[in-house]
């Protein structure tokens, strides 16, 4: 949980909602094809089949809160003819500006791995 203390009191704000706010801006950026599993907990959780399948939408998406700023690490698979870098860049300031104008809270850092290529 984030939380973020003003003169009026507190605001928190839960994983669920800051993994799904970066999801759904990632999910908007051209050239993403989709968004991978980022560890164990994620790829076991893909794998089996009798669990109900929630939304996909936080897929990927991890963060860290160091000293008052956010690191956020992102896996994605890109469409194939596109450049990467410049991709990677526009969803770097993408997610940068929607999590400060969100939810005012500084991110210092976002990693991006892309982790395949799809036609």
């Amino acid at each position: 949980m984030i939380t973020k203390r003003t003169h009026l009191g507190n605001i928190v704000i839960t994983k669920q909602f800051f993994s799904e706010l970066i999801g759904r801006t990632i999910i908007s950026c051209f050239g993403v094809v989709d968004m991978n599993a980022d560890g164990a907990k994620q790829n076991l959780l893909e794998s089996l089949p009798f669990l109900p399948k929630k939304s996909q939408i936080d897929k990927g998406v991890s963060f860290k809160i160091m000293n008052d700023k956010l690191y956020i690490e992102l896996h994605i698979t890109v469409m194939y003819g596109i450049n990467v870098a410049s991709v990677v860049k526009s969803i770097q300031h993408k997610i940068k500006f929607a999590v400060e104008d969100e939810i005012d809270f500084p991110v210092e850092r976002v990693n991006i791995y892309v982790d395949g290529i799809k036609a």
